[in-house]
């Protein structure tokens, strides 16, 4: 079975060594040092990475991730990052493979210029079948999303905007990346205006 998750992890790990601790991303103020550091302690320090969620927790992710920092240099950091950790391998599908998908394209579309990447068949049915938790995605959004030729999902009651593209670039707009997803909108005007801003993902 083709591990798509471990793809992109390593995909990823490539991309920040090539370009260096302080790229940007699409991850708020976050370079791609802080990105690295992210990744690492929410595999190897879970207790750490409460504050991404939990504002009064933030204090204390910051902490450890300076503590990381100082600790290690961002090559070794990066490599932290291409090899997961043992008791990921059985889960990695499940909760990593948009994860890094998303991870990877905030490093690639956080500059101008950026195009879509080619992939699979297999890979996107692989996103496809990761999008099934769309209420905890979009919040209190009504959208049905259509994948052409893979499927269609709704997400609240009577939505009254449509959103079309690749599972891939549907994941990246069910995580908030609506600015750099190559997706196209169907509905109201105003609808849809409010959709492309609205803060969604987890």
């Amino acid at each position: 079975m083709t591990s798509y998750a471990l793809r992109e992890r390593h995909l990823l790990a490539d991309l920040l060594l090539e370009v260096g601790p302080d790229a940007p991303t699409l991850c708020g103020d976050w370079v791609t040092a802080d990105l690295a550091a992210h990744l690492v302690l929410r595999e190897r320090r879970p207790d750490a990475g409460l504050g991404v969620w939990i504002p009064a927790f933030a204090g204390w992710t910051d902490k450890v991730a300076a503590s990381l920092r100082d600790r290690k240099t961002y090559p070794e950091i990066v490599e932290l990052v291409r090899h997961r950790p043992w008791w990921i391998a059985p889960l990695d599908e499940t909760i990593n493979l948009i994860e890094y998908l998303v991870h990877h394209e905030d490093v690639r579309r956080a500059t101008s210029g950026f195009e879509p990447r080619d992939l699979t068949e297999g890979f996107e049915h692989a996103v496809w079948g990761r999008l099934r938790a769309l209420r905890l995605l979009l919040g209190n959004e009504s959208v049905r999303l259509v994948a052409p030729g893979v499927g269609e999902r709704t997400a609240g009651t009577s939505p009254t905007v449509t959103v079309t593209g690749p599972p891939s670039e549907l994941a990246l707009f069910c995580f908030g990346r609506q600015r750099v997803a190559q997706v196209a909108y169907d509905g109201p005007e105003e609808s849809v205006r409010a959709l492309r801003v609205a803060k969604l993902g987890l």
